[in-house]
């Protein structure tokens, strides 16, 4: 399409999971059930761990912003689902989109970073427990938190200019439930080589230094939990880890079969599937992951109970 007769794209439809209407109104309960589980349980990690004062360690620091960042990816997209779902316009404007990716993008990073910094953290804990309060001082792990976050805007601010830097024109129909870089660049009638150099460079980059720093710091965690002499202090050592693994291998796999897979193979209807993991459903888990397998975080929820009904009970 020539230039000249190109009409700029003010507005993006977004299709959804599904454009079946008889599964509308069961999509809707599923996802507003599935937004109230996330809310309630990364909220609950984030306050239980603010207030609890035998949560205070790096661990909890660092599972608290995890939270925090699964809390903020749902937020992005699943209110937009739901208006859309039971909407009967399902659109979004060129400059809410922008937003929603970029908005996206700094949460994915930050969550890649962040458990690659939580696996850093049990391998100070359990390789080296006596100098793991010197090296994992507060300084260290706000040090850590604000470099993720920092690196993660950086990134978004980057790949979301090179993606919004093509032209949209007359095709608007996004193949997704939410503003994606690969549904969106396949929408663009102009060249679209760097901005998909840029997402898979940096896609590339970021998952394989967060997984060479998990896959060291669990071979390091796996050779000394070998070393120790006793079936219960091995078996201790390795339940302090078993949730992150959990969220580490669901996650990492979701993302490395999302953007790592072959060109030639690459299938909008497949990522759509793989976004629904790592947007609704890790999300959601996660605090259940990180709490259901935590003894430490159920005595801490029982003390916020009983503090919580003595004080209703002052009222």
């Amino acid at each position: 399409m020539a230039p000249g007769n190109c009409t700029q794209v003010t507005e993006f439809v977004l299709m959804g999971i599904t454009d079946r209407p008889e599964l509308q109104a069961p999509l809707f309960f599923v996802l507003l059930m599935n937004y109230g589980l996330t809310l309630a349980g990364n909220l609950g990690i984030i306050t239980l761990t603010s207030v609890d004062s035998q949560l205070q360690t790096p661990m909890y620091f660092f599972l608290r912003h995890l939270a925090i960042i699964n809390l903020g990816n749902s937020t992005l997209i699943v209110p937009k689902m739901l208006n859309n779902v039971m909407g009967k316009k399902k659109t979004i404007c060129y400059y809410c989109c922008a937003a929603q990716l970029g908005g996206f993008s700094v949460f994915i990073v930050a969550e890649i970073l962040m458990l690659a910094a939580m696996a850093y953290d049990r391998y100070v804990a359990i390789c080296n427990p006596l100098l793991y309060m010197v090296v994992m001082s507060p300084q260290m792990c706000l040090l850590l938190v604000s470099l993720t976050y920092l690196y993660s805007l950086t990134t978004a601010l980057t790949v979301s200019s090179c993606v919004f830097s093509v032209s949209y024109c007359s095709s608007n129909i996004i193949n997704h439930f939410y503003c994606d870089n690969v549904p969106l660049l396949a929408l663009s009638y102009s060249d679209t080589y760097v901005p998909e150099t840029a997402v898979f460079t940096f896609s590339g980059t970021n998952l394989l230094f967060s997984m060479i720093v998990v896959l060291v710091s669990y071979f390091n965690i796996a050779v000394t939990i070998l070393r120790i002499q006793s079936s219960e202090g091995r078996r201790k050592a390795f339940s302090t880890c078993t949730s992150h693994v959990i969220a580490v291998t669901v996650f990492y796999g979701t993302l490395l079969f999302m953007y790592l897979q072959p060109r030639t193979n690459h299938s909008l209807d497949t990522d759509k599937l793989a976004s629904v993991s790592y947007t609704l459903v890790i999300p959601m888990l996660n605090p259940f992951i990180y709490s259901l397998r935590n003894k430490d975080v159920k005595e801490a929820l029982k003390r916020f109970m009983k503090k919580s009904c003595k004080s209703l009970k002052l009222l």
